[in-house]
């Protein structure tokens, strides 16, 4: 369905591809990996045509439709959430909406003359829209919207009014809404919680086409790609199989170029030697010569590119006592709406809760209530003796000042600390090099999450409440929050949409529902197996 033959591409002096190589055949699900800038959406942007290869060739079969979501949604407003994701879904939209304008004109009486004419428009357009099943757009539309979390209520009010979030949603359905031969979906779970990301798992594993997509959720990959395509260093190489396998795949392949590196420099130390020592003797001039030859013809291999991880040796934060957080009796309504009644909860020492619970169940709510960041409308919430309480939220990135470089906001948090320290600091989350210099002001959203947890895991503090602490977080980044959080001694609630990040590092949960607050004393992945469902919105 789609093919790239020796494509190279370069942006400014930045090389992203040199003779690349890929295929997309219909019915394979591909994940596309590799390291931030390295170019994966520049490819989603070549084969629809926004760019141009410097050199080869980019092929898309005739005939073949393609489905993209990206980041940019555009503007989106005088219209409803339904009548938006419908106006997006290919020609079944164009058709439907000259349906909807032929039935205005024939029922228009200054246009009684052309009536003839639009009914046999309307006869043809019609034909076409049942061909495609148009008829069931609008319950297809409804029932995406649904998957990806939308209320009914808010299915049938105005575009205008939803968050930036919910928007991308939208942009998500009108894509799915297309059933286009091709899916193009760059970072598809941004923006979703759990139950949503679980929806359109299924949504995807039953999708006929050919799908490509990056995802910075390594269980939603693995449980979907059949085939990976790593870009690295301006090379594409291809590994059939899941996210695990790729990695083990990688691994293997890196030892054995690795091996053979070795091996060939242990023999070109030989050789060279050897012409060091009888170079200047006669008896020795044609054996040397011919050794001179043979190291000329030797094509070199290269030892393995390894992306460097930084290990920092992060503090262990001080004792608090037993109990950590109490709350009794805690009473918290928005308006009408009741989120906590009569709540009764004991965090202890050590203890990692995760808070599970569908959109809107209060998850946020009662990590500020536990941060002091809001107040019970009665009841009472007591912090234990010698606790000290780092608490992570969306807007902590505001607090962030825009002026200052990822350096020079470390240095001013810490002005003590030793420069040296901080640069490895940064560097362990994925800031390196001229990254030191970047204003924050150009940063993106994950790249201030990063900023935000350095600063507070450098000097930890014993009980950690992080809300939603894996959004915009890259593959790598992730995987180096939970070693660090592994070995955290203190106490941890928190809530994800990552399973991961959830399995590895939960060893209590607590949901919350319609029904109320129920806890479980194991962590995730015991959760799962108790209950039957992989979140509390699911049956």
């Amino acid at each position: 369905m789609i093919r790239l033959d020796g494509v190279s591409k370069q942006h400014g002096s930045q090389i992203l591809f040199l003779d690349a190589e890929m295929s997309v055949f219909r019915g394979e699900k591909v994940g596309l990996v590799g390291p931030n800038g390295a170019g994966k959406s520049t490819i989603f942007r070549l084969i629809v045509r926004e760019e141009q290869p410097d050199a080869g060739q980019v092929t898309v079969d005739r005939g073949v439709t393609i489905g993209y979501f990206d980041q940019n949604v555009g503007e989106m407003a005088g219209r409803s959430v339904v009548e938006e994701t419908m106006s997006g879904a290919g020609e079944i939209s164009a058709v439907w909406h000259e349906l909807r304008e032929l039935e205005h004109a024939m029922g228009d009486p200054a246009r009684a003359d052309e009536l003839e004419g639009l009914v046999d428009r309307f006869g043809v357009v019609q034909a076409r829209f049942d061909e495609l099943d148009g008829y069931a757009l609008e319950s297809r539309a409804r029932e995406i919207l649904a998957g990806l979390g939308f209320r009914p209520e808010i299915v049938d009010d105005d575009v205008a009014k939803l968050s930036g979030g919910w928007k991308m949603r939208v942009a998500l359905a009108r894509i799915l809404l297309m059933k286009p031969d091709a899916l193009l979906l760059d970072e598809p779970t941004n923006h979703l919680d759990l139950e949503s990301i679980l929806w359109l798992e299924g949504f995807l594993r039953g999708f006929e086409g050919g799908l490509v997509m990056t995802s910075h959720d390594r269980e939603f990959l693995n449980r979907l790609v059949t085939k990976i395509v790593e870009i690295d260093g301006g090379e594409l190489t291809t590994y059939s199989g899941d996210f695990d396998f790729f990695e083990r795949e990688r691994e293997l392949r890196a030892a054995q170029q690795q091996a053979q590196f070795e091996r060939q420099q242990a023999m070109l130390q030989k050789e060279e030697e050897f012409i060091a020592r009888f170079k200047a003797r006669a008896s020795h001039a044609a054996q040397v010569q011919s050794r001179v030859k043979k190291l000329e013809k030797i094509e070199r291999v290269e030892p393995p590119r390894r992306r460097r991880v930084i290990e920092f040796d992060f503090r262990q934060p001080p004792r608090s006592g037993e109990d950590v957080v109490k709350l009794s009796h805690v009473r918290k309504a928005w308006g009408p709406r009741v989120i906590y009644d009569d709540l009764e909860l004991l965090i202890r020492r050590r203890e990692r809760w995760c808070v599970m619970g569908v959109n809107g169940a209060g998850k946020s709510t009662l990590l500020k209530l536990i941060a002091g960041e809001s107040r019970p409308d009665a009841g009472e919430v007591t912090v234990g003796a010698s606790v000290r309480l780092g608490y992570f939220a969306q807007h902590a990135m505001e607090i962030l000042k825009p002026e200052l470089s990822v350096i020079e906001t470390l240095t001013h948090a810490f002005p003590t600390s030793n420069l040296g320290v901080l640069r490895t600091l940064a560097g362990a989350f994925g800031f390196s090099g001229d990254d030191h210099d970047k204003r924050v002001s150009v940063l993106s959203g994950g790249e201030k999450a990063r900023l935000v947890l350095a600063q507070m895991l450098f000097d930890p503090p014993n009980l950690l409440v992080l809300d939603e602490p894996t959004n915009h977080l890259d593959l790598d980044t992730k995987a180096m929050l939970v070693r660090v959080l592994k070995d955290f001694e203190g106490t941890m609630i928190f809530v994800s949409h990552d399973r991961r990040f959830l399995s590895a590092l939960s060893n209590r949960v607590l949901e919350v529902s319609k029904d109320g607050v129920r806890t479980y004393g194991g962590g995730y992945t015991e959760y799962v197996g108790e209950t039957g469902r992989e979140a509390p919105g699911l049956s």
